[in-house]
């Protein structure tokens, strides 16, 4: 898979959807790197994310060497 651009202020991804931008900004996720506290169950529940954002979310995490929290037990 080819590289993400990442937005220099917030780290998220400049191929993500504004639908998705709305969804992480209004559940209070800023910057790229909060999403290494969460799990991409929670990040998939967010109204207006949908399965191609999470893809370029978690290509975007892959390539800064992080990933979603994974989910206890």
């Amino acid at each position: 898979m080819r590289k993400i651009i990442p937005d220099p202020e917030t780290g998220f991804p400049k191929g993500l959807s504004q639908p998705a931008l709305r969804a992480l900004n209004g559940a209070g996720y800023t910057q790229l790197q909060q999403l290494t506290g969460v799990t991409e169950t929670a990040i998939q529940q967010l109204h207006g994310m949908g399965e191609k954002g999470m893809v370029v979310l978690r290509q975007a995490l892959a390539d800064k060497g992080w990933a979603f929290k994974t989910n206890p037990g």
